[in-house]
C-alpha cells in the first residue's frame, strides 16, 4: 500500500466511517436540523454550523495549498459565517462539506508519494505530508466537539 493510499484511508475513516474511534463527522451530523446546528449551547464556542463550515473551509485551502497556491487565510476565510439558520442553508452546507471533500480527495489521489516530503508553498513551514495528516487530526478533532455540541443540543 502506497503513503497516498494510507492517507485516503484515514481521510475516509475520519470522514464518512470505520474509525477505530468511533462515529465518523458524516454519522455524527446524521439527523441534525438547521435549528440545532445553528444553536450556540456553550458560550463562546461556536455552534455546530460554524464548525462544519470551518471543516470546509479547510479542506479547500489544504487542496489549493497541496498545487502550490498561498491562500491567504482571513478570519472570514477560516471561519465562514452563517448567514441564514434555514433548513435549506443548513442543506447547502452540508453539500459544501461533501463537495470539498470530494475535490480534496480527488486532489491527494493525483499526488505521488514522492510529493509527499515537499513544502507546496514557499511561506508553509510543513511538507504535504504533515498537512494531510494534520487535516486528519483537525476533523477529527471539531467531529469530537460537534459530537459534543450534539449532545449539548438533544
Amino acid at each position: 500500500m502506497t503513503e497516498i493510499a494510507r492517507i485516503l484511508d484515514q481521510m475516509d475513516r475520519a470522514y464518512t466511517g470505520d474509525a477505530w474511534h468511533g462515529p465518523s463527522l458524516l454519522r455524527i451530523l446524521e439527523g441534525l436540523t438547521a435549528e440545532s446546528a445553528s444553536k450556540h449551547s456553550i458560550p463562546g464556542a461556536h455552534s455546530i454550523w460554524e464548525l462544519v463550515n470551518h471543516i470546509a473551509a479547510w479542506n479547500n485551502i489544504v487542496r489549493h495549498e497541496l498545487g502550490g497556491e498561498v491562500v491567504e487565510i482571513s478570519t472570514e476565510k477560516d471561519w465562514p459565517p452563517v448567514w441564514e439558520a434555514s433548513e435549506v442553508a443548513w442543506k447547502r452546507s452540508l453539500e459544501t462539506l461533501a463537495e470539498s471533500r470530494r475535490r480534496l480527495r480527488k486532489a491527494v489521489e493525483e499526488l505521488r508519494d514522492d510529493q509527499l516530503d515537499e513544502k507546496p508553498v514557499a511561506r508553509a513551514d510543513h511538507s504535504r505530508y504533515l498537512m494531510l495528516h494534520g487535516l486528519v487530526q483537525h476533523d477529527l478533532y471539531h467531529a469530537g466537539q460537534i459530537a459534543l455540541l450534539k449532545k449539548a443540543n438533544a
